[in-house]
């Protein structure tokens, strides 16, 4: 498993071509769909002996659409296999909302020397 940056996240995360943002946008700055949310959920990092020898996180990236968009979902998928992740997805309506969240979870190794 190759490690990425952060910042090589956000790039590829804006390479996908829609509006974006870190976890939630400023309340400023309200979205229509289709947009994306991204964030870190879980350190799942490799200890032992009282040190941190690799650093993992839970990537999950959500796409939110006002109906169901396959092909912007076949965009987002082509973008995650062509920097190498692994993904599972889970789609979900979220009523409130009237929108669509297709969520897609992944492990990644977090290079924080660069």
């Amino acid at each position: 498993m190759r490690s990425y940056t952060r910042e090589e996240i956000d790039a590829m995360v804006a390479s996908i071509g829609l509006p974006y943002a870190y976890f939630e946008f400023d309340d400023n700055t309200p979205q229509s769909p289709p947009f994306i949310c991204w964030f870190f959920s879980e350190p799942r990092d490799v200890m032992a002996d009282n040190e941190n020898y690799v650093d993992r996180e839970l990537l999950n990236i959500e796409l939110y659409t006002k109906y169901r968009d396959f092909d912007q979902e076949l965009a987002v998928e082509d973008v995650l296999k062509s920097y190498g992740f692994s993904y599972a997805t889970e789609e979900n309506f979220i009523d409130s909302e009237k929108v669509w969240q297709i969520a897609y979870e992944s492990e990644v190794i977090i290079n924080v020397t660069e």
